[in-house]
């Protein structure tokens, strides 16, 4: 049951979080008997600058901003012309793009070819696999078990998958739902054990390893990008709901929402009736392969497949035009920054445009000039994803494509920077890289392209 005190739809999001109390925790066996913690209402976020990361509430409303149009110049036409010479002479084999503002979907098309061995037209219903994108619906899908009262941000993971240790017994004990969430559950190394899934075993064993992993801090006090741990998450769902969590995502999110052609997992994508082949370099130019099951086997981290029309939608509910299925103070927690991450500051437009950087609970966080950018990042072998969303203009983005080229990455800032009405920059001349959200863990080199007309065995993915 919601709390009465919650206003089910409030304006656009600019939030400052607050500090989450302590509170106790059921047993494993009285998961439904948590209560659902009150609301706070929350002042205005600075236009100029992100609120500090901290604890997520169980609920948070929008303080009341008016949203501002997208600036003079904001040429949708121009964005999809760019698209369309970005496929020109395969220079990336397929892709996709959407654009919703204000409630409104403005662009929703495919560009390019599915397989350049077999070419078909990739079209707004064309399937692609999302990687590190799925991470959001993990994390909304959390959030709608707090919204139910079932679960809690700061539930101990350990209450709800008795396996689960750290090599500090302690720290065990300390690991919540929003830790996972936000990757803080205080392991050393980025993307742990992720070789040892690129190496095809399965996720339960390689969860066990967290035992044995180096931490660096206690649980909530650092950051270090994670997909096997964040993928405790959906063992926290399925003893939450009684669900598996495919079939939780299917049923909260995938189908409320019209997702029509979004499935999980490696035999969702490969059923599609239209599904976008993976491609990677050779010496004679792009190869399609088959996709891999090893990030499959992560299902929140990395097991969503969707097309663009599924994307504009899942945009359309995260932009708060969806409130039967996300209500607005669910979607101002999702989107707060929890923790910050001054190395997504790095390289390319990131390096350029973002003065300071979080994560939130799947989603990262930018100041981008001055204007909050809710953000992700998804790169696996042979495909790349990005989505974003400006609060302060009701706008969301997401830009799909079924190759291993950065090219593609330089529309988002170019379409950014129209928006909020800065000069244009030659983003698409630059390739940059994923930062923490490409599947391919730290160090790892790439495997040698197949030979025209071979398929290859090996997967490659990395941090977030």
């Amino acid at each position: 049951m919601k709390d009465a005190r919650v206003r089910p739809n409030i304006g656009p999001r600019r939030i400052r979080p607050l500090t989450l109390g302590t509170v106790s925790m059921g047993s494993l066996a009285l998961l439904l008997a948590m209560a659902l913690p009150s609301t706070a209402q929350t002042p205005t976020l600075s236009p100029m600058s992100l609120p500090p990361p901290t604890q997520p509430l169980p609920y948070r409303t929008y303080a009341d901003v008016d949203v501002q149009p997208v600036a003079d110049g904001f040429d949708v036409a121009r964005f999809e012309a760019l698209a369309e010479q970005l496929v020109q002479g395969q220079r990336v084999p397929g892709m996709a793009m959407a654009i919703v503002q204000n409630g409104r979907i403005l662009s929703v098309r495919g560009y390019g070819v599915t397989d350049v061995t077999r070419p078909q037209s990739v079209d707004s219903h064309t399937v692609f696999r999302l990687a590190s994108l799925s991470k959001a619906f993990a994390g909304t899908m959390a959030g709608l078990l707090v919204n139910d009262g079932s679960l809690r941000w700061d539930s101990k993971v350990a209450d709800y998958v008795p396996g689960f240790h750290l090599s500090d017994a302690g720290y065990t004990q300390q690991v919540t739902v929003a830790d996972l969430l936000s990757h803080r559950v205080g392991l050393k190394a980025h993307n742990a054990f992720d070789r040892d899934i690129e190496g095809n075993a399965e996720y339960y064993q390689v969860a066990q390893k967290l035992g044995s992993a180096s931490l660096t801090c206690a649980p909530g006090q650092c950051y270090a990008y994670q997909n096997v741990a964040f993928s405790l998450v959906g063992d926290v769902v399925f003893a939450a709901s009684g669900n598996f969590y495919e079939q939780a995502v299917q049923r909260r999110l995938l189908v409320p929402l019209g997702m029509n052609d979004a499935s999980l997992g490696l035999a969702g994508i490969e059923s599609s009736p239209s599904w976008a082949r993976p491609h990677v370099r050779s010496r004679n130019g792009w190869v399609s392969i088959s996709p891999k099951p090893t990030y499959y086997r992560l299902p929140p981290a990395a097991g969503v497949n969707a097309s663009i029309s599924d994307m504009a939608q899942w945009l359309l509910a995260h932009t708060g035009h969806r409130p039967d299925v996300l209500p607005a103070p669910l979607l101002a927690t999702l989107h707060a920054p929890v923790v910050s991450t001054p190395g997504e500051m790095r390289s390319g437009w990131r390096r350029d445009r973002v003065h300071a950087a979080s994560y939130a609970l799947g989603w990262r966080v930018f100041d981008y000039a001055g204007e909050e950018v809710v953000f992700h990042a998804g790169a696996v072998q042979g495909y790349r994803g990005l989505t974003a969303l400006l609060p302060g203009r009701d706008l969301g983005i997401a830009i799909l494509w079924n190759s291993e080229s950065s090219l593609p990455t330089g529309l988002l800032p170019t379409i950014i920077d129209r928006a909020i009405g800065l000069p244009a920059e030659r983003w698409l001349d630059v390739d940059t890289d994923f930062g923490a959200d490409n599947l391919m863990a730290d160090g790892a080199t790439p495997p040698a392209a197949p030979a025209q007309g071979t398929s290859s065995s090996t997967s490659v993915a990395a941090p977030h």
